[in-house]
């Protein structure tokens, strides 16, 4: 421990054990628990470093006026310092840990009504419950009793802690066998504790003596889980569902001398639960039941009769509410039992079944003894429309099981959701007499309507999912003409629209009718009042140009938006986009055009007078537009542009769209890095950087960015998410690259790198700051065979404006180095009053790179504000300042000292 931490502690331990005087902020107990508790994960002893320790807990125990808060943190304190024997030992010579843990203290002195005393006491012991000695002294305290009162605290956090503290002790504590019963080392039955310990201990040692204490608990316990599970009051749900939660861990973590006495002791009530109606409990009993079964065969012994009786009787619940969401538990939780499943299956199946009026349970029907309660249970439209997403939600799942398992093939299950959503929006009613009732409650559902276009969507990759690509388009087309729809069901549709398209090999399937209805839903919704349609109609525009398919077998690919759309209908919409009046569209309108000219791009074709018109659209938007979403789209769009026209085209190709493009991207960088937004600013350097990797790829000894500090990641930095490839040309020569040098210079790389560096916002700095050491490390390395480079490349200048970035580089450089020795700064000087430039300053790129202190810039700001402020010895100053300022006499209301957050 830091010495100057070691002085200054016995006086903040005097400041909270003094009861006069107040906690300057909560969250400095945290802290320093959080900073006691590393010292102990580290293997220090707190005692041994930190005497005065015992001292306090001794006076905040016997003064019962201290602050609830500062008692809570001793007892947790306590509990800490003797999760090791020696601690516990030492703590237990003093007779600390008696007066610490004593309830009828706390009691009498009226201070264990405050939950915040409640939850420390749990807290303490549980950290201390690390050794058998721990476990000896809290069953010899009988604190067991007190801790099952504790489950049904009042508050909700003293009931979550206690219920976490009986899992800990039982499954801590356990027995594990070394062998599985068929005698083979079962390495996973050792891995089933877990160990919640604040100092990561060994196993502990159970003495014969500790067993039978251990055996003791078990069976407190489990009498208690007997006897709590069976809600007496519907006051007392509460209760069983904190005990079935208990139970779920319980049974998914012990190993098999736990689990059976745990089975053997609340099997009966399980099953009186499963039969008590209570519906806020099936899904938390389901998840016992199934942890039961999954941990009784992990070693291929057979699952316990008793546990595969509970399954059964979950799947046979009269109640067709509880019964779906039972069967929906089993399936979602990966259970693999073929029978249960094959049940569970049905099940979902049968309302669906019902509904449509379509087989999906096969001809033999009389085995479902669910469907006349599942119908009657549908006539009611809340209960219906619940039943009806559940079975949807889980179609995906369904179709994938095997075929031993699924009564009918995977897509009439595909046919029966688009039946579905045919009926919900009111198009067709279902053929199944008597059936009418339950029909009109999912007409106009949005919920259905939603779950079953996620279903869709999600059914696009089931066996046989082909043979429907042109009812599931017809159905997704009426539902984007569907005045009703509202904006979710309309995106939903889209994507399911997107995801179909992907499994079309070619559109032969989607007939003229089809397309043409598709144009005119997509220019219809182009122009909708809604915002937010629009919005998914321009975003479904740039998705569906980034699907290639074929129009015909055989045929090349082309993208989607082409094929269905023709090229006269998504870049004129998407264009008028760009004047949309909320910016969510303009940026998706951007997105969505970069995508749909990427073809053109990677073909090297001409601008057209359109894109020509497009690209000014947009310079105006990165320059004018209030809102940064358009901003960082617009960035993005000419990093795309870059990035498919350097993929065919040398740097040096002067070509006119090549000299456009640099005209473009020499305006982006300029605007870019002076934008108000952090994340455009980020995304500019990202061009900037792309720059760099074109013109030095080939240069011996250069890195590209991503490849320099994909280990170093910060956590404020940005990482975008498109991988960056460039076609990049071999160069040798030295005058190749002070030529590059000069071309990126010229082009506004070096300034928008410098402009990063000294902005206000870490990702940016962190950013331009990395790319500035690769290009020194590129350009000036320090090697002696490559002073021939950095003579060259010391002829390559660039100027610094006297104000903005331009001053602050100038500073810094003044500060570091004399100017007119070391930076190699020219005496041209040039003022200019009319065009507010003022002073500005010609300098050598190489000299100025070698000049800023790059490495040690990049450690600060690779390192977060806290190197700085979250230090023990600043929280220990803290406390101290903020408790003298609370009891000077002249501190103003308002002017106190808060404490460091971090």
């Amino acid at each position: 421990m830091d010495r100057e931490c070691v002085l200054l502690l016995p006086s903040v331990c005097e400041v909270l054990a003094d009861s006069g005087r107040s906690v300057p902020d909560d969250t400095s107990l945290e802290k320093l628990l959080d900073w006691f508790t590393g010292l102990t994960e580290a293997g220090g002893s707190l005692l041994e470093a930190c005497p005065c320790l015992l001292k306090f807990i001794s006076t905040v125990v016997h003064n019962t006026a201290s602050d609830p808060g500062v008692l809570s943190f001793t007892l947790r304190l306590t509990g800490l310092m003797a999760a090791t024997e020696d601690g516990f030992k030492m703590l237990q010579e003093q007779s600390v840990l008696n007066q610490v843990f004593d309830l009828q203290h706390w009691q009498e002195a009226g201070l264990w009504d405050d939950p915040c005393l409640r939850i420390g006491w749990i807290q303490g012991l549980r950290s201390m419950l690390q050794h058998p000695k721990a476990l000896s002294f809290f069953v010899q305290s009988d604190f067991i009793a007190s801790l099952l009162q504790l489950q049904t605290d009042t508050s909700l956090f003293v009931a979550s802690a206690a219920n976490h503290m009986l899992a800990h002790i039982l499954l801590f504590f356990q027995k594990v066998s070394s062998a599985g019963s068929n005698g083979i080392n079962n390495k996973e039955e050792d891995e089933r504790r877990i160990h919640h310990s604040v100092t990561d201990l060994e196993s502990p040692a159970v003495t014969m003596e500790t067993s039978e204490e251990y055996s003791a608990v078990v069976k407190g316990i489990s009498e208690y889980l007997k006897e709590s599970l069976i809600p007496k009051e519907n006051t007392k749900l509460h209760q069983s569902l904190q005990i079935l939660k208990l139970l779920a861990l319980l049974l998914a973590q012990a190993g098999p001398p736990l689990r059976d006495k745990l089975l053997q002791t609340v099997t009966d009530s399980l099953e009186e639960l499963v039969t008590a109606g209570c519906s806020q409990l099936t899904l938390p009993l389901m998840d016992v039941v199934l942890a039961a079964n999954s941990s009784c065969g992990p070693d291929g012994r057979v699952p316990d009769q008793r546990v595969t009786r509970l399954l059964s009787s979950m799947l046979t619940i009269s109640r067709p509410a509880d019964l779906i969401h039972a069967a929906a538990a089993l399936l979602s939780r990966g259970h693999h039992d073929t029978v249960h499943t094959a049940r569970a299956v049905r099940i979902l199946l049968l309302p669906l079944d019902i509904i449509t009026g379509l087989t999906l349970l096969g001809t033999n029907t009389a085995a479902d003894e669910h469907q006349v309660s599942v119908v009657e249970q549908l006539k009611s439209k809340t209960s219906c429309i619940s039943m009806t997403c559940v079975c949807l939600t889980n179609t995906p799942q369904i179709t994938l099981t095997p075929s031993g398992v699924l009564p009918c093939p995977p897509v009439l299950i595909v046919t029966a959701v688009v039946s579905l959503l045919r009926i919900s929006s009111g198009i067709s009613s279902s053929s199944f007499a008597g059936c009418s009732e339950v029909c009109r409650n999912v007409i106009g559902s949005g919920k259905v309507q939603k779950c079953a276009l996620d279903a869709l969507t999600a059914l696009n990759s089931s066996p046989g999912a082909k043979e429907k690509i042109s009812e599931v388009f017809t159905i997704l087309i009426q539902y984007l003409n569907n005045p009703d729809s509202d904006p979710t069901v309309l995106h939903k549709s889209y994507q399911a629209f997107i995801k179909w398209i992907g499994v079309c090999t070619d559109l032969s399937l989607i007939t003229d009718q089809l397309r043409q209805d598709l144009v005119e839903v997509v220019k219809k919704r182009a122009c909708d009042m809604r915002w937010e349609v629009r919005d998914s109609t321009v975003e479904f525009l740039g998705h569906l140009a980034g699907v290639h398919v074929s129009v015909t077998s055989g045929e090349d690919l082309c993208d989607a938006s082409e094929a269905l759309l023709g090229g006269c209908c998504a870049t004129p919409l998407l264009k008028e986009a760009l004047q949309d009046t909320e910016s969510y569209v303009r940026a998706s309108a951007i997105s969505a055009l970069a995508k749909t000219l990427t073809h053109s791009w990677q073909q090297g074709a001409a601008l057209t007078q359109d894109q020509t018109e497009i690209v000014s659209r947009l310079l105006e938007i990165l320059s004018q537009d209030t809102e940064g979403f358009p901003r960082r789209a617009v960035v993005q769009y000419f990093i795309s542009w870059f990035l498919s026209h350097s993929s065919l085209s040398p740097p040096s190709s002067s070509t006119p769209s090549t000299s456009f493009l640099m005209q473009c991207v020499r305006t982006v960088l300029s605007q870019g890095s002076a934008d108000l937004d952090w994340e455009v600013k980020v995304h500019t350097l990202e061009l900037a950087e792309l720059l760099l990797d074109q013109a030095f790829s080939a240069h011996r000894g250069y890195r590209k960015g991503s490849d320099a500090h994909r280990a170093l990641q910060h956590p404020y930095g940005v990482v975008s998410d498109q991988a960056y490839t460039l076609h990049t040309h071999p160069g040798t020569h030295t005058e190749g690259v002070q030529s590059e040098l000069a071309h990126v210079v010229e082009l506004g790389v070096f300034s928008a790198l410098l402009s990063g560096l000294v902005d206000c916002d870490r990702p940016v700095g962190l950013k331009a700051c990395r790319l500035l050491i690769i290009l020194r490390e590129t350009i000036c390395p320090l090697s002696l065979g490559a002073l021939d480079v950095t003579a060259a490349m010391a002829t390559v200048s660039c100027e610094l404006l006297g104000r903005g970035w331009g001053k602050e580089i100038t500073k810094i450089l003044g500060m570091e180095s004399d100017r007119a020795s070391e930076v190699d700064i020219s005496a041209q000087r040039s003022f200019s009053g009319a065009d507010g430039r003022g002073d500005s300053v010609t300098v050598s790129v190489c000299e100025v790179l070698r000049s800023l202190d790059l490495d040690e810039r990049l450690d600060v700001l690779t390192q977060s504000s806290d190197h700085i402020h979250n230090s023990p010895l600043s929280l220990l100053q803290d406390i101290l300042t903020a408790s003298a300022a609370h009891t000077h006499p002249d501190t103003k209301p308002g002017h106190e000292v808060i404490v460091d957050c971090y």
